[in-house]
């Protein structure tokens, strides 16, 4: 089915209780596995395509990837821009057929960041393109994201959000609730700000939110990297069922991208150790590429979004 924006699939998460996973894309392994467990579990999904990804994959490449596997499956799938930096970006990505655009200038003062956005939502809206945007500051490292080192001081003012919201016009607002980028999110077992979602829902009703840096970085491919020669100490992700609470109140889109890299990055290190004569890159990608099938098979169940395509088209 054509590409849809994210609308419908917004609604029908907020009043369903439920999130729509949103997972980064930077080659065919990865579209894959993520196609293959959505269409399996009947899942709406958003696929992400990051700065990193466009350098390092080539936007027209990864373009006719996701159109591929739009034509070849029956989902409802949105192909956005995740953190682009400036409205140049998410004009480009408008422009090469992107329906959903995501302007991150956060890390800006407020009037400013509220000028950047309306530029890009302006633009967007009339190419029939949804917006997200960001208000607060999350924690960790993630390609050329960098976040702040205490994320409980940085989290979304719920009242700031509304009066966001209302002078830019932007579709979804992405939250910091203190999640964070990258494997090696937290120091200790993160506590999330509920509260931060539960009041900017409220003064926003209806409206849906986003929730970054959600990754849960999984042990079991921990430590196989570890096992295998990798060396990840100390890592830790946001848990589980923080995850299912938050998608359960206004949080509309989870995005998850580096547990797909963490399992891919394990099996590629197992069978390269267990078999250290293999050069066969379907042999070490294709264990790879099933790894990730089942961290996002197991994602969509936690998000209580396997089942709700049909709700989504």
């Amino acid at each position: 089915m054509p590409l849809v924006t994210t609308e419908k699939m917004f609604k029908q998460a907020y009043d369903g209780g439920f999130a729509i996973g949103a997972f980064n894309v930077n080659n065919m392994e990865q579209l894959q596995a993520i196609i293959d467990a959505c269409q399996e579990a009947n899942a709406p999904v958003i696929l992400q395509i990051s700065r990193g990804a466009r350098k390092y994959a080539n936007i027209a490449y990864l373009k006719a990837l996701i159109e591929t596997a739009d034509r070849q499956s029956d989902l409802p799938i949105v192909m956005h821009l995740d953190h682009g930096d400036t409205f140049e970006t998410c004009r480009q990505c408008v422009d090469d057929g992107f329906n959903s655009v995501m302007i991150d200038a956060s890390h800006e003062p407020f009037e400013k960041n509220v000028e950047e956005t309306g530029k890009v939502v302006e633009y967007a809206h009339r190419h029939g393109v949804v917006v997200e945007a960001e208000i607060g500051q999350l924690g960790g490292i993630e390609e050329d994201v960098v976040g702040v080192d205490d994320v409980m001081k940085h989290v979304t003012d719920p009242e700031e959000a509304e009066r966001f919201v209302k002078a830019t016009r932007c579709d979804s607002l992405a939250v910091a609730c203190g999640t964070s980028h990258g494997a090696y999110k937290f120091k200790e077992e993160p506590k999330l700000a509920f509260d931060v979602i539960e009041k900017t829902g409220k003064r926003l009703p209806g409206f849906p939110l986003v929730m970054h840096g959600s990754s849960s970085v999984p042990r079991e491919y921990v430590d196989l990297i570890n096992k295998y020669g990798g060396k990840m100490p100390n890592t830790m992700g946001v848990p589980e069922e923080a995850i299912s609470r938050a998608a359960k109140m206004a949080i509309c889109k989870v995005n998850i991208d580096t547990d797909l890299r963490l399992a891919l990055t394990a099996k590629i290190r197992q069978v390269f150790w267990e078999t250290p004569g293999e050069f066969d890159p379907r042999k070490y990608l294709g264990p790879g590429r099933d790894a990730m099938k089942e961290i996002v098979r197991h994602k969509l169940r936690i998000l209580g979004c396997a089942g709700k395509a049909d709700l989504c088209r």
